[in-house]
Protein backbone atom coordinates (compact mmCIF):
# COMPACT_ATOMS: atom_id res chain seq x y z
CA UNK A 1 0.00 0.00 0.00
CA UNK A 2 1.58 3.56 -1.34
CA UNK A 3 0.33 6.54 -0.08
CA UNK A 4 -0.99 7.87 -3.60
CA UNK A 5 -3.42 4.79 -3.25
CA UNK A 6 -7.15 5.50 -1.59
CA UNK A 7 -7.31 3.29 1.48
CA UNK A 8 -10.62 2.63 2.93
CA UNK A 9 -10.95 -0.71 4.37
CA UNK A 10 -8.89 -3.01 6.94
CA UNK A 11 -8.49 -7.68 6.57
CA UNK A 12 -5.63 -7.54 8.42
CA UNK A 13 -3.93 -5.47 6.30
CA UNK A 14 -5.67 -1.83 4.64
CA UNK A 15 -7.23 -2.55 1.44
CA UNK A 16 -6.95 0.65 -0.93
CA UNK A 17 -8.32 1.52 -4.55
CA UNK A 18 -5.80 2.35 -6.82
CA UNK A 19 -6.44 6.00 -8.43
CA UNK A 20 -5.83 5.02 -12.10
CA UNK A 21 -8.12 1.86 -11.64
CA UNK A 22 -10.69 4.19 -9.59
CA UNK A 23 -12.95 5.10 -13.12
CA UNK A 24 -13.30 1.17 -13.83
CA UNK A 25 -16.16 1.81 -11.60
CA UNK A 26 -17.95 0.26 -8.96
CA UNK A 27 -20.30 -0.95 -6.87
CA UNK A 28 -21.65 -0.07 -2.98
CA UNK A 29 -24.38 -2.61 -2.07
CA UNK A 30 -26.21 -3.92 0.93
CA UNK A 31 -29.33 -3.84 3.01
CA UNK A 32 -30.38 -0.87 4.98
CA UNK A 33 -28.32 -0.17 7.64
CA UNK A 34 -25.38 -1.88 6.94
CA UNK A 35 -23.15 0.68 6.71
CA UNK A 36 -23.63 1.93 3.07
CA UNK A 37 -23.53 5.22 3.66
CA UNK A 38 -20.24 5.45 5.79
CA UNK A 39 -18.66 3.58 2.25
CA UNK A 40 -19.74 6.09 0.60
CA UNK A 41 -18.52 8.88 2.94
CA UNK A 42 -14.54 7.08 3.20
CA UNK A 43 -14.66 6.92 -0.54
CA UNK A 44 -15.71 10.27 -0.88
CA UNK A 45 -13.06 12.12 1.42
CA UNK A 46 -10.18 9.24 0.10
CA UNK A 47 -10.72 10.70 -3.40
CA UNK A 48 -10.96 14.22 -2.47
CA UNK A 49 -7.80 13.82 -0.54
CA UNK A 50 -5.88 12.40 -4.01
CA UNK A 51 -7.49 15.93 -5.63
CA UNK A 52 -10.46 14.25 -7.80
CA UNK A 53 -13.54 15.97 -7.01
CA UNK A 54 -16.58 13.90 -6.03
CA UNK A 55 -20.44 14.17 -6.83
CA UNK A 56 -22.95 12.33 -4.79
CA UNK A 57 -26.24 12.40 -3.93
CA UNK A 58 -28.03 13.11 -0.42
CA UNK A 59 -30.58 11.10 -0.07
CA UNK A 60 -31.46 11.05 3.11
CA UNK A 61 -29.96 14.40 4.48
CA UNK A 62 -26.93 13.14 6.74
CA UNK A 63 -23.65 14.04 4.24
CA UNK A 64 -23.70 17.90 4.82
CA UNK A 65 -21.19 17.00 7.89
CA UNK A 66 -18.11 16.22 5.09
CA UNK A 67 -17.33 19.98 5.33
CA UNK A 68 -16.64 19.66 9.06
CA UNK A 69 -14.12 17.96 11.20
CA UNK A 70 -15.30 14.97 12.62
CA UNK A 71 -14.81 13.49 15.70
CA UNK A 72 -18.73 14.14 17.19
CA UNK A 73 -19.47 10.41 17.68
CA UNK A 74 -17.91 7.80 20.36
CA UNK A 75 -18.68 5.02 17.93
CA UNK A 76 -16.26 7.11 15.41
CA UNK A 77 -13.68 7.33 17.55
CA UNK A 78 -13.67 3.53 19.25
CA UNK A 79 -13.09 2.62 15.91
CA UNK A 80 -9.94 4.75 15.22
CA UNK A 81 -8.68 3.74 18.35
CA UNK A 82 -9.26 0.38 17.20
CA UNK A 83 -7.65 0.84 14.23
CA UNK A 84 -4.61 2.57 15.47
CA UNK A 85 -5.72 6.05 13.32
CA UNK A 86 -4.66 9.45 15.32
CA UNK A 87 -7.05 11.87 16.03
CA UNK A 88 -5.23 14.06 13.88
CA UNK A 89 -6.48 13.01 10.99
CA UNK A 90 -9.36 14.18 11.81
CA UNK A 91 -10.54 16.91 9.28
CA UNK A 92 -13.40 18.45 7.22
CA UNK A 93 -13.39 18.73 3.00
CA UNK A 94 -13.87 21.51 0.77
CA UNK A 95 -17.92 21.03 -0.08
CA UNK A 96 -20.47 22.78 -2.49
CA UNK A 97 -24.04 22.05 -1.95
CA UNK A 98 -26.31 22.00 -4.92
CA UNK A 99 -30.48 21.88 -5.02
CA UNK A 100 -32.95 21.33 -7.91
CA UNK A 101 -35.36 23.28 -6.12
CA UNK A 102 -32.63 26.04 -4.90
CA UNK A 103 -33.23 25.80 -1.44
CA UNK A 104 -30.52 24.00 0.06
CA UNK A 105 -27.67 25.04 -2.57
CA UNK A 106 -26.82 25.95 -5.52
CA UNK A 107 -29.98 26.32 -7.87
CA UNK A 108 -29.43 23.26 -10.66
CA UNK A 109 -30.81 23.93 -14.51
CA UNK A 110 -30.61 22.27 -17.10
CA UNK A 111 -32.78 22.99 -20.43
CA UNK A 112 -35.43 20.68 -22.50
CA UNK A 113 -33.34 20.81 -25.50
CA UNK A 114 -30.22 19.39 -22.94
CA UNK A 115 -32.73 16.53 -21.28
CA UNK A 116 -33.38 15.17 -25.31
CA UNK A 117 -36.70 13.50 -26.05
CA UNK A 118 -35.42 10.02 -24.76
CA UNK A 119 -34.87 11.10 -21.38
CA UNK A 120 -37.93 13.67 -21.46
CA UNK A 121 -40.02 10.58 -22.30
CA UNK A 122 -38.81 8.18 -19.35
CA UNK A 123 -39.80 11.24 -17.22
CA UNK A 124 -43.30 11.88 -18.77
CA UNK A 125 -43.74 8.40 -18.59
CA UNK A 126 -44.77 7.79 -22.26
CA UNK A 127 -44.88 4.38 -24.34
CA UNK A 128 -43.29 3.76 -27.25
CA UNK A 129 -46.44 5.98 -29.60
CA UNK A 130 -46.11 8.47 -27.45
CA UNK A 131 -42.13 9.15 -27.23
CA UNK A 132 -42.48 9.39 -30.85
CA UNK A 133 -44.67 12.19 -31.14
CA UNK A 134 -42.84 13.38 -28.73
CA UNK A 135 -39.59 13.24 -30.67
CA UNK A 136 -41.53 14.56 -33.78
CA UNK A 137 -42.23 17.79 -31.39
CA UNK A 138 -37.91 18.26 -30.55
CA UNK A 139 -37.84 17.53 -34.75
CA UNK A 140 -40.20 20.37 -35.18
CA UNK A 141 -38.97 23.00 -32.98
CA UNK A 142 -35.13 22.36 -34.61
CA UNK A 143 -36.72 23.02 -37.93
CA UNK A 144 -38.11 26.44 -36.95
CA UNK A 145 -35.62 27.39 -34.89
CA UNK A 146 -37.44 27.26 -31.44
CA UNK A 147 -35.24 26.64 -28.74
CA UNK A 148 -36.85 24.07 -25.83
CA UNK A 149 -35.09 25.37 -22.56
CA UNK A 150 -37.80 25.45 -19.97
CA UNK A 151 -41.63 23.71 -19.29
CA UNK A 152 -43.79 26.16 -20.88
CA UNK A 153 -41.07 26.10 -24.16
CA UNK A 154 -42.24 22.55 -24.42
CA UNK A 155 -45.99 23.05 -23.71
CA UNK A 156 -46.46 25.26 -26.27
CA UNK A 157 -44.25 22.94 -28.65
CA UNK A 158 -46.66 20.37 -27.94
CA UNK A 159 -49.55 22.76 -28.13
CA UNK A 160 -48.88 24.11 -31.52
CA UNK A 161 -47.62 20.24 -33.12
CA UNK A 162 -51.17 19.43 -32.13
CA UNK A 163 -53.17 22.02 -33.33
CA UNK A 164 -51.26 22.00 -37.44
CA UNK A 165 -50.77 18.10 -37.17
CA UNK A 166 -52.53 17.82 -40.72
CA UNK A 167 -50.15 20.63 -41.91
CA UNK A 168 -46.82 18.56 -40.70
CA UNK A 169 -48.31 15.31 -41.57
CA UNK A 170 -46.90 15.44 -44.75
CA UNK A 171 -43.36 16.41 -43.89
CA UNK A 172 -43.35 14.62 -40.39
CA UNK A 173 -45.93 12.02 -40.29
CA UNK A 174 -49.07 11.69 -38.42
CA UNK A 175 -49.50 13.22 -35.28
CA UNK A 176 -52.07 11.16 -32.84
CA UNK A 177 -54.39 13.77 -30.78
CA UNK A 178 -53.82 11.32 -28.03
CA UNK A 179 -50.35 11.45 -27.83
CA UNK A 180 -50.43 15.15 -27.49
CA UNK A 181 -53.17 15.07 -24.61
CA UNK A 182 -50.60 12.43 -23.28
CA UNK A 183 -47.91 14.05 -23.30
CA UNK A 184 -48.98 17.52 -21.93
CA UNK A 185 -50.56 15.60 -18.79
CA UNK A 186 -46.99 14.19 -18.18
CA UNK A 187 -45.80 18.06 -18.16
CA UNK A 188 -48.53 19.07 -15.98
CA UNK A 189 -47.54 16.47 -13.64
CA UNK A 190 -44.02 17.02 -13.97
CA UNK A 191 -44.76 20.76 -12.95
CA UNK A 192 -46.64 19.47 -10.22
CA UNK A 193 -43.22 17.67 -8.97
CA UNK A 194 -41.34 20.90 -9.20
CA UNK A 195 -39.95 20.28 -12.73
CA UNK A 196 -40.29 23.45 -13.35
CA UNK A 197 -37.52 24.37 -11.33
CA UNK A 198 -35.21 21.84 -12.66
CA UNK A 199 -35.82 23.14 -16.81
CA UNK A 200 -34.24 26.74 -17.55
CA UNK A 201 -31.47 28.62 -17.44
CA UNK A 202 -28.73 29.74 -16.45
CA UNK A 203 -27.74 26.10 -17.09
CA UNK A 204 -24.83 23.96 -14.86
CA UNK A 205 -21.83 24.32 -16.51
CA UNK A 206 -20.59 20.50 -15.36
CA UNK A 207 -16.62 21.86 -15.65
CA UNK A 208 -18.05 23.29 -11.85
CA UNK A 209 -18.50 20.24 -10.36
CA UNK A 210 -14.76 19.71 -11.55
CA UNK A 211 -12.93 21.62 -9.06
CA UNK A 212 -10.06 21.71 -6.52
CA UNK A 213 -9.41 23.43 -3.27
CA UNK A 214 -6.23 25.62 -2.38
CA UNK A 215 -4.61 22.85 -0.57
CA UNK A 216 -5.26 20.66 -3.15
CA UNK A 217 -8.37 18.45 -2.18
CA UNK A 218 -10.76 17.65 -4.41
CA UNK A 219 -14.36 19.37 -4.33
CA UNK A 220 -17.11 17.06 -3.07
CA UNK A 221 -20.33 18.27 -4.66
CA UNK A 222 -23.84 17.54 -2.19
CA UNK A 223 -26.90 17.16 -4.50
CA UNK A 224 -29.76 17.89 -1.54
CA UNK A 225 -31.70 15.14 -2.56
CA UNK A 226 -34.19 14.44 0.27
CA UNK A 227 -37.21 15.67 -1.30
CA UNK A 228 -35.83 15.55 -5.13
CA UNK A 229 -36.39 11.63 -4.26
CA UNK A 230 -40.25 11.92 -4.09
CA UNK A 231 -39.96 12.28 -7.59
CA UNK A 232 -37.82 9.33 -8.91
CA UNK A 233 -38.21 9.71 -12.33
CA UNK A 234 -37.29 13.29 -12.04
CA UNK A 235 -34.43 12.21 -9.54
CA UNK A 236 -32.70 9.92 -12.02
CA UNK A 237 -33.65 11.27 -14.83
CA UNK A 238 -31.50 14.42 -13.69
CA UNK A 239 -28.50 12.07 -12.51
CA UNK A 240 -28.82 10.40 -15.89
CA UNK A 241 -28.55 13.43 -17.88
CA UNK A 242 -25.36 14.53 -15.78
CA UNK A 243 -23.92 11.34 -16.81
CA UNK A 244 -24.49 11.69 -20.48
CA UNK A 245 -23.50 15.51 -20.35
CA UNK A 246 -20.11 14.52 -19.04
CA UNK A 247 -19.74 11.78 -22.02
CA UNK A 248 -20.78 13.96 -24.57
CA UNK A 249 -18.63 17.08 -23.72
CA UNK A 250 -15.13 15.98 -21.75
CA UNK A 251 -12.60 15.24 -23.86
CA UNK A 252 -10.69 11.84 -24.37
CA UNK A 253 -8.82 11.22 -21.07
CA UNK A 254 -6.53 7.91 -22.68
CA UNK A 255 -5.74 6.05 -19.18
CA UNK A 256 -5.30 9.31 -16.46
CA UNK A 257 -3.49 8.17 -13.45
CA UNK A 258 -6.84 9.13 -11.68
CA UNK A 259 -10.12 10.23 -12.21
CA UNK A 260 -11.36 13.54 -13.60
CA UNK A 261 -14.46 13.12 -11.78
CA UNK A 262 -15.93 10.30 -9.33
CA UNK A 263 -19.70 10.00 -9.65
CA UNK A 264 -21.82 8.34 -6.60
CA UNK A 265 -25.51 7.53 -7.90
CA UNK A 266 -27.51 6.16 -4.56
CA UNK A 267 -30.48 4.56 -4.72
CA UNK A 268 -29.47 3.30 -7.98
CA UNK A 269 -32.30 1.19 -8.71
CA UNK A 270 -34.46 4.04 -9.68
CA UNK A 271 -32.64 4.69 -12.60
CA UNK A 272 -34.04 1.06 -14.21
CA UNK A 273 -37.09 0.90 -12.50
CA UNK A 274 -39.55 -0.04 -15.31
CA UNK A 275 -36.78 1.71 -17.39
CA UNK A 276 -37.78 1.29 -21.23
CA UNK A 277 -35.43 -0.75 -23.17
CA UNK A 278 -33.73 2.38 -24.96
CA UNK A 279 -32.85 3.89 -21.87
CA UNK A 280 -31.10 0.77 -20.27
CA UNK A 281 -28.63 0.06 -23.54
CA UNK A 282 -28.05 4.36 -22.95
CA UNK A 283 -26.85 3.45 -19.64
CA UNK A 284 -24.91 0.65 -20.63
CA UNK A 285 -22.75 2.37 -23.49
CA UNK A 286 -22.56 5.62 -21.12
CA UNK A 287 -21.09 3.08 -18.03
CA UNK A 288 -18.66 1.31 -20.74
CA UNK A 289 -17.35 4.61 -22.36
CA UNK A 290 -17.57 7.18 -19.85
CA UNK A 291 -14.26 5.81 -18.24
CA UNK A 292 -12.35 6.74 -21.29
CA UNK A 293 -12.98 10.30 -20.49
CA UNK A 294 -11.90 10.04 -17.27
CA UNK A 295 -15.10 9.52 -14.51
CA UNK A 296 -15.79 6.91 -12.15
CA UNK A 297 -18.96 5.81 -11.72
CA UNK A 298 -20.08 4.09 -8.57
CA UNK A 299 -23.80 2.91 -8.45
CA UNK A 300 -25.06 2.24 -4.01
CA UNK A 301 -27.91 -0.03 -4.30
CA UNK A 302 -29.38 -2.49 -1.43
CA UNK A 303 -29.41 -4.97 -4.09
CA UNK A 304 -26.98 -6.15 -6.87
CA UNK A 305 -29.91 -7.15 -9.10
CA UNK A 306 -31.14 -3.87 -9.30
CA UNK A 307 -28.02 -3.27 -11.83
CA UNK A 308 -29.07 -5.00 -15.19
CA UNK A 309 -26.45 -7.16 -16.18
CA UNK A 310 -25.01 -5.34 -18.68
CA UNK A 311 -24.25 -2.52 -16.48
CA UNK A 312 -22.95 -4.78 -13.89
CA UNK A 313 -20.35 -6.40 -15.35
CA UNK A 314 -18.47 -3.43 -15.78
CA UNK A 315 -18.00 -2.56 -12.16
CA UNK A 316 -14.88 -3.69 -11.58
CA UNK A 317 -14.52 -2.36 -7.15
CA UNK A 318 -16.78 -4.04 -5.38
CA UNK A 319 -17.90 -3.34 -1.60
CA UNK A 320 -20.61 -5.64 -0.25
CA UNK A 321 -22.26 -5.18 2.78
CA UNK A 322 -24.73 -7.58 4.53
CA UNK A 323 -27.82 -8.81 2.90
CA UNK A 324 -30.82 -10.56 3.95
CA UNK A 325 -31.91 -13.85 2.96
CA UNK A 326 -35.66 -14.20 3.77
CA UNK A 327 -37.41 -14.39 0.83
CA UNK A 328 -36.42 -16.34 -2.75
CA UNK A 329 -35.61 -13.20 -4.16
CA UNK A 330 -33.08 -12.57 -1.75
CA UNK A 331 -31.62 -15.90 -1.70
CA UNK A 332 -31.33 -14.99 -5.33
CA UNK A 333 -29.72 -12.01 -4.47
CA UNK A 334 -26.83 -13.28 -1.97
CA UNK A 335 -26.33 -16.03 -4.63
CA UNK A 336 -25.62 -13.48 -7.59
CA UNK A 337 -23.53 -11.34 -5.35
CA UNK A 338 -21.35 -13.84 -4.09
CA UNK A 339 -20.60 -15.16 -7.66
CA UNK A 340 -19.88 -11.88 -8.74
CA UNK A 341 -16.54 -11.90 -7.01
CA UNK A 342 -12.68 -13.68 -7.48
CA UNK A 343 -13.22 -16.53 -5.22
CA UNK A 344 -11.25 -17.02 -2.00
CA UNK A 345 -10.93 -20.26 -0.56
CA UNK A 346 -10.72 -19.08 3.04
CA UNK A 347 -14.11 -17.73 2.30
CA UNK A 348 -17.89 -19.04 1.69
CA UNK A 349 -18.83 -15.73 0.31
CA UNK A 350 -22.10 -16.94 0.62
CA UNK A 351 -22.85 -17.59 3.91
CA UNK A 352 -20.90 -14.65 4.64
CA UNK A 353 -22.99 -12.25 3.11
CA UNK A 354 -25.32 -13.03 5.43
CA UNK A 355 -23.57 -12.77 8.36
CA UNK A 356 -21.49 -9.23 8.28
CA UNK A 357 -22.37 -7.15 10.52
CA UNK A 358 -22.70 -3.09 10.49
CA UNK A 359 -19.35 -1.65 8.84
CA UNK A 360 -18.24 -4.76 7.39
CA UNK A 361 -18.00 -5.37 4.29
CA UNK A 362 -16.48 -8.27 1.20
CA UNK A 363 -14.70 -5.99 -0.70
CA UNK A 364 -12.38 -6.59 -4.06
CA UNK A 365 -10.72 -4.51 -5.90
CA UNK A 366 -8.78 -4.00 -9.26
CA UNK A 367 -4.74 -4.62 -9.31
CA UNK A 368 -2.69 -2.87 -11.26
CA UNK A 369 -3.15 -5.39 -14.10
CA UNK A 370 -7.15 -4.40 -13.98
CA UNK A 371 -7.64 -7.46 -12.24
CA UNK A 372 -10.27 -8.46 -9.29
CA UNK A 373 -8.14 -8.92 -6.36
CA UNK A 374 -9.56 -12.13 -4.05
CA UNK A 375 -12.71 -11.09 -2.38
CA UNK A 376 -11.90 -10.41 1.48
CA UNK A 377 -14.08 -9.68 4.27
CA UNK A 378 -13.22 -6.21 5.83
CA UNK A 379 -13.96 -3.65 8.30
CA UNK A 380 -14.46 -0.28 6.63
CA UNK A 381 -12.32 2.62 8.05
CA UNK A 382 -14.26 5.09 9.57
CA UNK A 383 -14.91 9.19 8.42
CA UNK A 384 -12.77 11.82 9.15
CA UNK A 385 -15.30 14.42 8.88
CA UNK A 386 -18.29 15.18 11.36
CA UNK A 387 -21.35 12.70 10.96
CA UNK A 388 -23.80 15.05 12.03
CA UNK A 389 -25.17 16.98 9.33
CA UNK A 390 -24.97 20.60 9.34
CA UNK A 391 -27.94 22.74 10.97
CA UNK A 392 -29.80 25.52 8.29
CA UNK A 393 -27.17 28.47 9.70
CA UNK A 394 -23.86 26.06 9.45
CA UNK A 395 -25.50 25.70 5.64
CA UNK A 396 -26.09 28.89 5.24
CA UNK A 397 -22.83 29.95 5.61
CA UNK A 398 -21.30 27.98 3.58
CA UNK A 399 -23.45 28.86 0.76
CA UNK A 400 -22.74 32.71 1.49
CA UNK A 401 -19.33 31.98 0.70
CA UNK A 402 -20.12 29.73 -2.53
CA UNK A 403 -18.93 31.10 -5.71
CA UNK A 404 -21.24 29.54 -7.98
CA UNK A 405 -24.33 30.12 -5.48
CA UNK A 406 -24.88 33.61 -6.64
CA UNK A 407 -24.16 33.09 -10.17
CA UNK A 408 -26.77 30.17 -10.25
CA UNK A 409 -29.45 31.90 -8.10
CA UNK A 410 -31.41 33.75 -10.52
CA UNK A 411 -33.27 32.31 -13.03
CA UNK A 412 -32.93 33.69 -16.75
CA UNK A 413 -35.88 33.59 -19.28
CA UNK A 414 -34.60 35.12 -22.32
CA UNK A 415 -36.81 34.53 -25.54
CA UNK A 416 -37.60 30.61 -26.93
CA UNK A 417 -40.16 28.58 -28.31
CA UNK A 418 -43.23 29.86 -25.40
CA UNK A 419 -42.51 33.62 -26.70
CA UNK A 420 -41.68 33.16 -30.25
CA UNK A 421 -44.51 31.36 -30.74
CA UNK A 422 -46.78 33.66 -28.50
CA UNK A 423 -45.35 36.26 -30.63
CA UNK A 424 -46.41 34.23 -34.06
CA UNK A 425 -50.30 33.93 -32.39
CA UNK A 426 -50.83 37.12 -31.88
CA UNK A 427 -49.37 38.72 -35.16
CA UNK A 428 -52.13 36.51 -36.47
CA UNK A 429 -55.00 37.18 -34.16
CA UNK A 430 -53.92 41.01 -34.85
CA UNK A 431 -53.79 40.41 -38.37
CA UNK A 432 -57.38 38.40 -38.87
CA UNK A 433 -59.85 41.95 -38.29
CA UNK A 434 -57.28 43.33 -41.38
CA UNK A 435 -57.74 40.17 -43.25
CA UNK A 436 -61.57 39.82 -42.66
CA UNK A 437 -62.02 43.22 -43.47
CA UNK A 438 -60.80 42.96 -46.48
CA UNK A 439 -62.31 39.68 -47.85
CA UNK A 440 -65.60 41.96 -46.75
CA UNK A 441 -64.21 45.02 -48.63
CA UNK A 442 -63.68 42.72 -52.00
CA UNK A 443 -67.32 41.16 -51.13
CA UNK A 444 -68.46 44.95 -51.17
CA UNK A 445 -66.82 45.45 -55.28
CA UNK A 446 -68.70 42.49 -56.12
CA UNK A 447 -71.46 43.69 -54.91
CA UNK A 448 -71.06 47.15 -56.36
CA UNK A 449 -70.42 45.96 -59.39
CA UNK A 450 -73.26 43.71 -59.84
CA UNK A 451 -75.38 46.56 -59.14
CA UNK A 452 -73.64 49.08 -61.54
CA UNK A 453 -74.37 46.91 -63.97
CA UNK A 454 -78.15 46.52 -63.05
CA UNK A 455 -78.48 50.43 -62.43
CA UNK A 456 -77.16 51.24 -65.92
CA UNK A 457 -79.84 49.56 -67.51
CA UNK A 458 -82.10 51.31 -65.67
CA UNK A 459 -80.40 54.71 -66.09
CA UNK A 460 -82.77 56.07 -68.67
CA UNK A 461 -85.56 56.79 -66.05
CA UNK A 462 -85.60 59.34 -62.91
CA UNK A 463 -86.19 56.43 -60.29
CA UNK A 464 -83.60 54.21 -62.05
CA UNK A 465 -81.05 57.34 -61.22
CA UNK A 466 -82.31 58.12 -57.79
CA UNK A 467 -81.63 54.26 -56.70
CA UNK A 468 -78.25 54.67 -58.00
CA UNK A 469 -77.08 57.85 -55.85
CA UNK A 470 -78.72 56.76 -53.18
CA UNK A 471 -76.76 53.35 -52.66
CA UNK A 472 -73.38 54.28 -54.27
CA UNK A 473 -73.74 57.76 -52.49
CA UNK A 474 -74.03 55.48 -48.69
CA UNK A 475 -71.62 53.10 -49.72
CA UNK A 476 -69.27 56.14 -50.64
CA UNK A 477 -69.78 58.29 -47.52
CA UNK A 478 -72.70 60.68 -48.62
CA UNK A 479 -71.40 61.76 -51.62
CA UNK A 480 -74.74 61.30 -53.53
CA UNK A 481 -75.95 64.08 -51.03
CA UNK A 482 -73.79 66.68 -51.74
CA UNK A 483 -74.83 66.30 -55.23
CA UNK A 484 -78.33 66.55 -54.83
Amino acid sequence: MTASELEFAVAGHTIGLLPRMANRHGLVAGATGTGKTITLRTLAEGFSRLGVPVFLADIKGDLSGLAEKGGDNPKVLEKMRQFGLSEDTLRGYPVEFFDVFGEQGTAVRTTISDMGPLLMGRLLNLNDTQSGVLELVFRVADDAGHLLLDLKDLRAMVQFVGDNAASLKTEYGNVSTASIGAIQRGLLSLEGQGGEHFFGEPALNLDDLMQTDGDGLGVVNILAADKLVHSPKLYASFLLWMLSELFENLPEAGDPEKPKLVFFFDEAHLLFDDAPEALVDKVEQVVRLIRSKGVGIYFVTQNPLDVPDAVLGQLGNRVQHALRAFTPRDQKAVQAAAETFRSNPKLDVASVITELGVGEALVSVLDEKGSPTPVERAQILPPQSRLKPLDAEERGALLKKSSLYGHYAQAVDRESAYEQLSAKAKSSAEEAPKGRARQEDNQVAEVVEAFAKSAARAVGSQLGRQIMRGVLGSILGGTSSRRR
